[in-house]
């Protein structure tokens, strides 16, 4: 039976805090407000967890999991090559709508799904959600929802189309849009958007002007 807790209560919210990072230690999916949509989350390196994940959207590997963090500190320990560009990204647009797709460090064990050597890594705009991460660590999110049914912006919607897949609920009421990430690939020299979504090509030339723009 899923839980849910409302995290605009003090009480609640240090209490499912806490009973949501413990879900996401034994291996269980939780649902988390973020600064876009509602997300699903688990440990990124339990690759058990991340294929339960990927199965409660009606996923494939082929569509891995982003992984959020709760600090770009903890990019050190995750990705390699990564240029003054990214750096310089990170600084200008994090916490915020920013995914960047590195490359990930060759010794890391964990399996995200079909990710040809790269992660793609956000630091959210939410305090719930940085909470946890700072709680639990690195963890795989991907947003709430059924493939193919939209991105949930509010706690019932998500709860409605997955259920008791899901052991924790963190309701913080209704997201502030649900515009996605915008999406920039940074394993080149040159960064690449891939996808345009709360950030422009135009905001983020203003720190890249050399930005390409994928087809």
């Amino acid at each position: 039976m899923a839980r849910r807790y409302d995290t605009n209560d003090a009480t609640d919210r240090v209490t499912g805090l806490r009973e949501a990072a413990s879900a996401v230690r034994r291996g269980e999916l939780v649902v988390l407000p973020t600064d876009t949509v509602y997300g699903i989350g688990a440990d990124a390196f339990s690759a058990e967890a991340v294929g339960d994940l990927l199965e409660a959207k009606g996923r494939g590997r082929n569509m891995p999991s982003p992984v959020l963090i709760g600090s770009p500190n903890t990019l050190h320990g995750l990705v390699t090559d990564f240029s003054e560009l990214a750096w310089e990204l990170v600084d200008a647009f994090w916490p915020g709508a920013l995914t960047l797709v590195a490359k990930h460090q060759p010794s890391l064990q964990w399996d995200l799904g079909e990710t040809r050597g790269t992660v793609a890594v956000r630091m959210p705009l939410h305090p719930v959600a940085i909470e946890l991460l700072t709680e639990f660590g690195p963890m795989a999110v991907s947003s709430a929802n059924l493939t193919g049914h939209p991105a949930p912006e509010d706690c019932d919607a998500a709860q409605a189309m997955l259920g008791d897949s899901v052991s924790v609920y963190l309701d913080g009421g209704p997201t502030p849009g649900n515009v996605p990430s915008s999406i920039v690939d940074v394993t080149r020299e040159v960064p690449v958007l891939l996808r345009a979504g709360a950030l422009s090509a135009e905001e983020l030339r203003k720190v890249v002007p050399d930005l390409e723009v994928a087809n």
